[in-house]
């Protein structure tokens, strides 16, 4: 039997023993019922978590006000240096910290970025001042920027790196006479404390959040999904509402709910409404804006947990376990004759895209699957093979290029760009290790007329016998290289200006000797330089050229070496 006809056949069998008109019928009429009463459920659940949440907070808001309202502080944010002021401001500050619900208070100012800040355990009793705020470390943003936008009051929930402590955060502008900003002054609310008391309240089935004004989530129960300093985070990196939510159009819901609030400007009673998905499970949305701080409340009701259709169960018992079982049994024989080899194959395809050829062992069922596997495994090694033995050919080729592209085609020493390179290389590390080292830039004397009295054959065969007593009159480390027509340069390292001149000397005596004995006498003039760490290529390239003028211009045949500020030696043309 057909992979076909089998899936059909059980398809049949489920459908029917699942498709009973009287289920649906059910499911419709009590899902209706259930969502009218949700909706009155979460409307009123929404009203209730609001007045838990201003309750909280309007007494902390007020007292804040009150703070930054305080003569004494004000006149000691506009003169934050003056003798007596800031014991007095002190004193002010602590009257204040024992009515927070925190025993908490922080006083920012605006004149010399001062903050101050003590805890309910009076932990830095006479050390209120802990650190200036800086305009350019992310942790202070929050401060500079809400003066930048003027605004009086703001809660933000925040950690503070330098006191260790995470708290919602409620911040208030300080404003003197002229109403000109001096400071800022408020109060930090415990986080976890928080937390537990208005959001994590433990009832089944109802999670509430809190979000600012552009959807930031700002309370929730879990804390990895809370936008900590929202105010100074740019829009897109902000952990925003529609996170917690997998379709797109859930997303676009919840945001068009906000959005539709904003736009009734803070309605009193004001509550909208909507169902959404969260975990795979169908819950009511409920959504109300907070005007007095600025904030949303959401409310997500699940209604499978709220309203239990355990009361059903005896009257439909019969039909789950009829479902119960037909579906484990079509789950376990697609499972084990389609799902399992389908993936397994899907992951091994995964890896042979990936260029992985060492796929785990696949299940063969006998049919067309079965066989689909036993071709792919084939298709598999023929493809490994052939992709091993491109790939070598592959890296013999590029290492050959790699190679010709920085050798002189015909002396077999490195051409200009292989110079390039080491030469680069070598300025990098004498200015890491502070070393100098030696260049020298070579050219065959009369050479021109070498080639038009003998001919560019007898040329080339003496740039190629050149460059052979130029290797052998070199160290095996140095680095030997055609230029250019007939002009070599040598790098050398490790070097001294001694050593520079040595082998200088040698290099110019070695050519005018095997030269001679070769029947062709010819003389090189050499130029040098030593190089100091920082030089750039330029530079270097400069300097020997012009020791090389020099040296041809005092005669030919001869070595001149220059060095830093102008030292220059100079080696005649006699061994």
């Amino acid at each position: 039997m057909s992979l076909k006809t089998r899936i059909l056949g059980l398809a049949a069998l489920l459908l029917v023993a699942a498709g009973t008109a009287s289920w649906l019928a059910y499911q419709e009429l009590s899902r209706g019922i259930i969502e009218r009463w949700g909706e009155q459920v979460a409307e009123i659940q929404v009203r209730y978590d609001s007045a838990r949440l201003l309750q909280s907070l309007e007494r902390e808001i007020g007292l804040a006000r009150q703070m930054a309202q305080s003569s004494t502080l004000i006149q000691w944010a506009k003169n934050p240096n003056t003798p007596g002021l800031t014991d007095r401001a002190i004193r002010q500050m602590e009257s204040f910290r024992s009515n927070f619900e925190d025993n908490s208070y922080f006083v920012a100012l605006r004149k010399n970025n001062h903050y101050y800040f003590n805890d309910a355990a009076d932990t830095y009793a006479g050390a209120q001042f802990r650190y200036v705020l800086n305009a350019e470390k992310p942790d202070d943003a929050w401060f500079f920027q809400l003066i930048e936008e003027g605004r009086d009051f703001h809660l933000n929930v925040n950690p503070d790196t330098e006191l260790g402590v995470t708290k919602l955060w409620i911040d208030v502008l300080m404003r003197d006479e002229q109403q000109n900003i001096v400071g800022m002054v408020g109060t930090g609310l415990n986080l976890d404390e928080f937390l537990r008391d208005i959001v994590d309240i433990g009832q089944k089935g109802i999670t509430t959040l809190f979000v600012d004004y552009n959807g930031a989530i700002q309370l929730y129960r879990d804390r990895n999904y809370i936008d900590f300093a929202s105010l100074i985070k740019p829009e897109g990196q902000k952990n925003t509402v529609d996170l917690l939510f997998d379709e797109p159009e859930d997303k676009q819901q919840i945001l068009g709910m906000l959005q539709l609030l904003k736009q009734r400007n803070g309605e009193s009673g004001a509550v909208e409404t909507g169902f959404v998905s969260v975990d795979g499970r169908k819950h009511l949305a409920g959504v109300a804006f907070l005007p007095a701080i600025g904030w949303f409340e959401i409310t997500l009701l699940d209604l499978e947990t709220l309203i239990p259709q355990s009361y059903l169960w005896p009257l439909i018992a019969v039909f789950l376990v009829s479902l119960l079982i037909v579906l484990l049994v079509f789950h376990q024989i697609i499972q084990s004759r389609i799902l399992r080899p389908v993936i397994g194959l899907e992951g091994a395809v995964k890896q042979l895209r990936d260029g992985n050829f060492n796929h785990p062992y696949l299940p063969r069922p006998d049919n067309e699957i079965g066989r689909l596997v036993d071709h792919f495994e084939k298709m598999s090694a023929t493809l490994r093979d052939t992709t091993r033995e491109l790939e070598e050919k592959v890296a013999d080729r590029t290492e050959e290029l790699h190679r010709l592209a920085r050798v002189d085609a015909l002396t077999g020493l490195k051409n200009r760009r292989g110079l390039d390179e080491v030469i680069h290389e070598q300025i990098q590390r004498a200015e890491r290790e502070n070393t100098g080292f030696g260049l020298l830039w070579l050219d065959i004397d009369h050479f021109k007329e070498i080639n038009d009295q003998l001919g560019h054959q007898a040329g080339d065969d003496i740039l190629c016998r050149v460059a052979l007593w130029l290797r052998a009159a070199v160290r095996p480390y140095d680095h030997p290289g055609r230029w250019g027509g007939d002009e070599f340069v040598v790098l050398l390292s490790p070097c001294d200006l001694e050593t520079l001149e040595q082998i200088a000397a040698r290099i110019r005596a070695n050519v005018e000797a095997e030269s001679q004995r070769s029947g062709t006498a010819i003389t090189i003039s050499v130029g040098g330089y030593f190089c100091q760490p920082g030089e750039t290529l330029d530079t270097l390239l400069r300097n020997a050229d012009q020791a090389l003028y020099e040296a041809k211009d005092a005669g030919r045949n001869r070595v001149r070496i220059l060095a830093a500020k102008g030292k220059a030696t100079n080696t005649s043309g006699q061994i």
